[in-house]
């Protein structure tokens, strides 16, 4: 999880080759299993969840 302090709903987009910021949200879509967000009074929380490798 991760506490976003910002009010805005987060959005997939792909970042271009300079862009300084954007990619978070993104990597974090592709590498994980599922992720979503929580509107909180302080702003947001961005979570993800990620299966471990059986025997662990």
């Amino acid at each position: 999880e991760v506490i976003d302090g910002s009010s805005t709903a987060p959005h997939l987009r792909r970042a271009r080759v300079f862009d300084e910021g954007g990619r978070g949200l993104m990597l974090v879509a592709q590498l994980t299993q599922r992720w979503g967000t929580q509107q909180t009074p302080e702003g947001k929380v961005i979570w993800c969840e990620q299966a471990l490798p059986a025997g662990i």
